[in-house]
């Protein structure tokens, strides 16, 4: 066994095992710390938790059934200069009285590179605000739980001018425009070199009595997220659980170097816009053995609906996504609809999608604009279950109150012009999709902008004997489909290798305008 080391904080490390299974090993293994078993596990990445901070350790893992062990590796946990329990600062820690102030006052009264810890018990609070050079360890049996009174959740303004009239100051958001936004739980403002770790729990406290109730109308401001980053640099969240988010739970906004590992993001099934994590606008991320079960995305990588995307022409790139598990939720991996400042270089793999809508899916429309460049997504080594449409790309999809409209449903071939989108060198390799229900893949660009390079390699797909109807994908005057092939539309240089389709309904392809086939 082979493994690598992905991140060191004081009190922590994370690894990662060198393997080609999905999410999890084939067996068991045990990993050991100083020659003392730390934990006992199947999960490809694994956080150890409960160091020393600036300590030499030794790791390495075995295999139960095995008496060959990895190499050995060694390590020195970070300095840290300071602990702050919270309690200390007056926090009760029983849920029914507000620990907002004790916890905020831990947080701005710590020094550089030092820790704030939040220890077992249940802490109800309004924002957090976090700050810089910081640690915030919410430590197991310790639950951060969001007040419901939406009355004492400060606002953050969508758009303030800036006093020498040259440019706007950005901070609340809502789906990818500057809007009024109730400040989140956990809220970093321009903050840089911060650690939120432990294996506690962030806990929204949202249901359908309180924030998912009448979720489309704005009722004093918008919604909150659970952790919301704007402007922030060199940003760690590792090891908790984050649920109940009254909207989508993590939300980093034109940040850059930020890192998701070993989450749990959990939020019903059935509840309004609880995305996972939402990058927007962002650079070098890196989601890592993140397990989630949501209500709608798993993730959704976005760069601004219209205003902002073109103002600031700001993509979401590089963007990571390995040994993560998505259960649930509309998409797995969702590339738009708020796209405007573009998005490039998203490399998926080892990954599992479980009973998700659709799996892959691109989504745009006429009008997101010409720096709405969807260029670069290759996703390979992946396992999809029960997921009903594993591949869409959709350049007519009907969001926004002018969704439906002839401008974006129509196919004629309309001018080139700035609201045009373009996507382009898709790349899947190596994907195994069981048990699907309502097509192979639907991909549909526009007549005027055709998809780009799209190579489609190593992909088997199979689908459930009870397989249901529905729609591929959100578009105007589309049918319902069960069973159904590959569609492939409006496309140029498309690769097909070794692509099979068992128990499909009607042509395992169809392709309507598509130039440079090659299979």
């Amino acid at each position: 066994m082979k493994f690598e080391i992905i991140t060191v904080t004081s009190r922590s490390v994370t690894i990662e095992l060198a393997n080609n299974q999905c999410v999890y090993a084939v067996k068991d293994f045990e990993v050991y710390v100083n020659n003392q078993v730390a934990k006992v596990t199947r999960n490809n990445v694994v956080t150890i938790y409960d160091l020393e901070p600036n300590k030499e350790y030794e790791v390495y893992v075995k295999a139960l059934d095995d008496t060959t062990t990895s190499n050995i590796k060694v390590f020195r946990t970070n300095q840290e200069y300071v602990t702050l329990n919270v309690k200390d600062f007056g926090a009760v820690g029983n849920g029914e009285v507000y620990d907002t102030a004790a916890i905020q006052a831990a947080i701005l009264s710590c020094p550089a590179n030092g820790r704030v810890v939040i220890p077992e018990g249940k802490y109800l609070s309004t924002p957090i605000f976090l700050k810089s050079n910081m640690t915030l360890e919410i430590q197991k049996g310790a639950t951060l739980l969001g007040s419901t009174v939406r009355e004492h959740y400060p606002i953050l303004p969508g758009l303030t001018e800036t006093n020498d009239g040259t440019d706007e100051f950005y901070l609340g958001s809502w789906e990818g425009d500057p809007m009024d936004c109730f400040a989140s739980l956990l809220t970093g403002i321009n903050v840089e070199n911060v650690i939120i770790t432990g294996e506690g729990t962030i806990d929204g406290n949202a249901s359908f009595e309180n924030w998912w109730e009448d979720a489309k109308v704005k009722r004093i401001a918008w919604r909150p997220r659970l952790l919301f980053l704007r402007d922030c640099k060199n940003v760690l969240v590792e090891g908790v659980t984050v649920q109940n988010s009254p909207s989508w739970t993590v939300h980093p906004l034109f940040c850059q170097d930020i890192k998701f590992i070993n989450l749990n993001v959990i939020n019903p099934k059935d509840s309004p816009n609880t995305d996972g994590i939402n990058p927007e606008s962002c650079k070098n991320v890196l989601i890592l053995g993140v397990d989630f079960s949501v209500g709608d995305d798993c993730i959704a990588i976005k760069s601004g609906k219209i205003y902002l995307g073109r103002k600031l022409k700001t993509p979401s790139e590089n963007i990571i996504i390995r040994n993560s598990h998505m259960k649930f939720g509309h998409g797995a991996i969702v590339i738009g609809s708020e796209m405007a400042g573009g998005i490039k270089n998203i490399v998926a793999s080892q990954c599992i999608f479980e009973e998700t809508d659709r799996g892959i899916r691109v989504k745009t429309r006429r009008g997101r604009g010409k720096d709405g460049i969807i260029n670069g997504l290759f996703a390979e080594n992946i396992l999809m279950k029960k997921v009903l449409t594993p591949f869409v790309i959709n350049a007519f999809y009907f969001c926004d109150p002018d969704g439906k409209t002839e401008y974006v449903w129509s196919k004629e071939k309309l001018p080139v012009d700035d609201g045009t989108p373009t996507i382009r060198n898709i790349y899947y390799k190596d994907i195994k999709c069981e048990d699907s229900e309502v097509a192979a893949g639907f991909f549909y660009g526009l007549p005027e902008r055709k998809i780009e390079n799209i190579h489609l390699e190593n992909i088997e797909i199979t689908f459930a004997e009870d397989a249901k109807e529905d729609f591929p994908a959100m578009m105007s005057f589309l049918d319902k489909q069960v069973k159904a092939g590959f569609f492939i539309g409006n496309a140029t240089n498309v690769t097909i290798k070794n692509v099979s389709i068992d128990d499909v309904i009607g042509e395992a392809f169809t392709y309507v305008e598509v130039d440079q086939l090659n299979n």
